[in-house]
Order: structure tokens, then sequence, then C-alpha cells
């Protein structure tokens, strides 16, 4: 019998600390919008890459005939 009363004691406690964390997140304002960074995209060339890798190709498969 005392093993079922430790066992209860300890999921007790456990939820305890659970609850008081969860309710610990809900507070407060949330986190801070996020920043635009200043400069080009990171993605700004892949476009440009794309292309000029496309046109490699198609020289190396004419070079090759």
């Amino acid at each position: 019998m005392k093993h079922n009363k430790q066992k209860s004691f300890l999921l007790v406690v456990a939820l305890f600390f659970t609850m008081s964390a969860l309710f610990a997140v809900e507070g407060g304002d949330g986190p801070p919008p996020p920043t635009v960074p200043v400069g080009l995209p990171v993605d700004g060339g892949i476009v440009a890459l794309l292309v000029a890798g496309l046109f490699y190709g198609i020289k190396k498969s004419f070079k090759k005939k």
C-alpha cells in the first residue's frame, strides 16, 4: 500500500510543477515581432544561378557531340 501512496504523491508533485510551468508560459505579452533584415534577400540570385547553370549545361552537351 505504501507503494501506491508514493506513486500518487509523485504524480501530484509532477502535475503541480507542470501546471505552474504552463501558467508561467501563458503570461506576458508574447514574443516580439520579427524584424525585417536590411539588404538583399537571401534567395535573390537563385534565378540567375539557375539560368547560368542551364546555359552551361547546354554548352557542355553541345561540345560533347
